[in-house]
């Protein structure tokens, strides 16, 4: 009798993330990956559209990524990182610091993109609390998407989510993402809700908000909104878990906003896919409100594997690849790409919106239908079964493939998505 399959196996012991066990009871093995193919354990090959949750964003297996962290690991693999610190970590906060957003000058580590958004939040807080100030509300987007943690959680707009923890959550108010229509009413109201200076922080995601199907909105409202609460001292906190290294088309979205944040919240293609961290980066002024005499105005978070080595050497590949001039010019065609297909679909009866920032590619189909519906999992198996790992959110389709996505293999994903219209 031969060994189960690695698909059969897993169903005796694993509970995966985003699933409803009773309805999605088998997962798809993935045996092996490389470049912007994932193969199952049948040796079916998929065009990975979605570059594994945005992290894998030079390809699976990155020989160079690989090449730097096999080196590392026969050095050094783990270390405290309370009362130490080594060559990787601090390496990475140099080449880290030369291209994030120029206020930036401190770096904390963490595990996910979860908890830099947490720690964010509780920069915020304690900041104020530090300085004597009772500022106890947090600020954020309509419909965004900061991760699962609670603090994360609570500042979020997804209800999908969240449903049994809302008791639990800190106080959030909420305010809608700017429009060109609506840009005057959301200043007027923040103003009026600013006089009450109880306001710590706000969280958003700088022009993309990829849970909330990759809307997008326009750099200017933004910019207004953050300006005017910095003058009123609130911090500002730009989740980049997402956005974060190249996929706007600058390094970071926030590089297109002229109002930069107080503090950036930083995961997936940090470490390029190949092993979890994340960071949160602040300014020297929120660094400057927990240096003190007072042990307890310190900020008293940390993890186990806080600025893993390893990690860190992932980071540093990773940024090295992002300047280099053939990432630089995968990223200039990928977009062209994205334009040229959306010029091809955008009229079409069947697309009811289209949206485009930097590698990042989303279409609305003219369908009403539930997030994790019948409709969504019958165009997720169309995708699967043509070759090609898209992910649909409700009606909308995305794109957001590896840097090192070939011009065939893209063209794959594109005529995968027009043959799906026939399903609507």
């Amino acid at each position: 009798m031969g060994q189960k399959k690695i698909s059969e196996r897993d169903q005796k012991h694993l509970w995966h993330p985003l699933t409803q066990h009773k309805v999605h009871s088998k997962m798809l093995a993935i045996k092996k990956a490389k470049g912007a193919l994932l193969y199952d354990e049948e040796n079916m090959e998929y065009i990975d559209g979605i570059a594994s949750w945005y992290t894998s964003m030079y390809g699976h297996c990155n020989d160079y990524i690989v090449e730097a962290v096999s080196t590392q690991m026969k050095q050094l693999d783990q270390v405290v990182f309370s009362g130490f610190t080594h060559e990787p970590a601090v390496r990475l906060s140099e080449e880290l610091i030369k291209i994030l957003p120029s206020n930036q000058q401190k770096l904390f580590f963490s595990d996910n993109g979860s908890t830099a958004t947490e720690i964010g939040i509780k920069m915020a807080l304690q900041y104020h609390f530090n300085l004597g100030e009772n500022r106890n509300v947090m600020l954020a987007f309509e419909d965004g998407f900061h991760g699962d943690t609670f603090g994360a959680m609570s500042v979020s707009g997804l209800s999908v989510y969240n449903g049994p923890f809302e008791d639990f959550f800190i106080e959030v108010e909420r305010i809608p993402v700017p429009t060109k229509n609506n840009i005057d009413e959301v200043l007027l109201q923040l103003k009026n809700r600013l006089k009450k200076q109880d306001i710590a922080g706000f969280v958003y995601e700088p022009l993309v908000q990829g849970a909330a199907a990759m809307k997008m909105h326009e750099a200017d409202g933004l910019n207004k909104i953050l300006s005017l609460l910095q003058q009123h001292g609130v911090l500002t906190i730009a989740d980049e878990v997402m956005t974060g290294f190249g996929k706007t088309g600058k390094n970071f979205a926030s590089d297109y906003i002229e109002t930069k944040p107080d503090i950036i919240c930083l995961s997936k293609a940090l470490t390029a896919g190949l092993v979890p961290m994340a960071i949160t980066s602040c300014t020297q002024k929120v660094y400057d409100a927990f240096y003190s005499d007072d042990i307890a105005k310190g900020l008293f978070h940390g993890h186990t594997y806080t600025a893993n080595p390893l990690a860190c050497s992932a980071a540093l590949a990773g940024i090295t690849l992002l300047q280099s001039e053939e990432i630089q010019r995968n990223i200039k065609k990928i977009t062209k790409w994205h334009s040229e297909f959306n010029n091809e679909i955008k009229d079409h009866p069947k697309v009811s919106d289209t949206r485009q920032l930097g590698v990042i590619f989303a279409l609305d189909l003219n369908v009403q239908m539930e997030r994790y519906g019948n409709l969504r999992d019958k165009l997720f198996s169309h995708f699967m079964n043509n070759g090609v790992f898209l992910r649909p959110l409700g009606n909308t389709v995305y794109i957001l493939a590896p840097y090192i996505i070939s011009e065939q293999q893209m063209n794959k994903i594109y005529s995968t998505i027009k043959s799906s219209f026939d399903l609507v």
